[in-house]
């Protein structure tokens, strides 16, 4: 069974961002109708698409912990969902996205929405605009769905200081990246630190630990959750690099080879410039980052990456780093059913077929 499967939690989660959007929905109502495109382009944002992943990380923390099942429990992983739509909504406008999950990403959306009414002024600028201010809406729900999901007083006080450290982990890894775009790049350990503080702690460790607070969980657990979750955060944000590079767009979501075009300086890029020669390397400055860059131009880096022996690397490094995750699971305190559940978990997160 798929591991976002047990205990029908896609569905629950699906169910629990249902309800609190159509709420959000008739308060946003209540100010202006002017709003309702707001309110519809975070309901499609959030119900047609998504692995939910965060929350079943969240969630199984919770269980794994001794927590009881329940809906409160749920809603309170379905809470990441919105933390996950602010990040992807603001990473979209940073990079320049022109697609997020085979739609038009959110300031696109926008800035057709402005062409179609002509109305005054840019279309992109304000395209750009609405897409930051649905961002910020979306970390304001966030919190106010798990400061309002039915778990008991002490154990929301008890998250609140993990969940104030990951959306700072988080804020921080994006700076990193935007400036390891911005000063060209640098090394592996450097890109590597880019993955694990933008989205390997923030997808897997964080969730874990906020799961294991609610449940009342002690140090023993959280040091056993981040002995598994850590290398699999980054194991996970290596699988989003090859991806990003080489994954077909049916599953990802975005054309070929957008992250080069969009020039990230993954770790995957910089293993490739260490091992290259000084003609692939000039292949590799004069392609990454060419907004216009066409399929022959992806396919000249995609051969670097494959020459200079990178992406054997790469996928390498995915086996050695879900290794060691299993095997501090193996180790840790938690309940027998959620590590089958967290084995599972590490198993789609790394193939990346959730």
């Amino acid at each position: 069974m798929d591991p976002l499967d047990r205990d029908d939690l896609r569905a629950r989660v699906d169910k629990a961002l249902g309800g609190f959007l159509s709420e959000q929905g008739a308060r946003l109502d209540g100010i202006s109708a002017s709003l309702s495109p707001v309110q519809e382009a975070a309901a499609d944002f959030l119900l047609t698409g998504g692995k939910r992943m965060r929350p079943a990380f969240c969630y199984w923390g919770y269980r794994g912990a001794g927590g009881a099942d329940s809906d409160p429990a749920v809603t309170a992983a379905a809470c990441l969902e919105l933390l996950q739509a602010c990040a992807l909504i603001h990473d979209d406008v940073m990079d320049g996205s022109d697609t997020r999950r085979g739609r038009p990403a959110m300031h696109r959306r926008f800035a057709s929405l402005h062409r179609g009414a002509a109305w005054q002024g840019d279309p992109e600028s304000f395209g750009l605009s609405a897409a930051v201010l649905l961002g910020d809406l979306c970390l304001i729900w966030a919190d106010e769905m798990l400061n309002t999901c039915g778990l008991p007083t002490d154990a929301l006080l008890r998250a609140q200081p993990v969940y104030d450290e990951m959306r700072v982990e988080l804020m921080a890894g994006q700076y990193l990246d935007l400036l390891e775009q911005a000063a060209g790049g640098g090394t592996v350990e450097s890109a590597l630190r880019v993955a694990r503080f933008k989205s390997a702690k923030y997808t897997i460790e964080r969730p874990l630990h906020l799961g294991a607070v609610l449940a009342g969980a002690g140090q023993d657990v959280l040091d056993g959750y981040s002995g598994y979750g850590l290398p699999l955060g980054e194991a996970f944000q290596l699988r989003d690099d090859v991806l990003g590079v080489f994954g077909d767009p049916s599953e990802t979501g975005k054309p070929a080879g957008d992250d080069l075009r969009e020039g990230k300086r993954t770790a995957m890029v910089a293993m490739a410039l260490q091992r290259a020669s000084a003609a692939q390397a000039a292949v590799v400055r004069r392609h990454l980052g060419d907004p216009r860059l066409d399929e022959a131009g992806v396919a000249e880096l995609r051969e670097v990456i494959l020459d200079t022996g990178t992406l054997d690397r790469v996928e390498a490094l995915i086996g050695e780093l879900t290794a060691h995750a299993l095997t501090a699971l193996q180790a840790a305190p938690v309940d027998d059913d959620a590590r089958q559940v967290l084995e599972a978990l590490a198993a789609a997160a790394t193939a990346r077929r959730v």
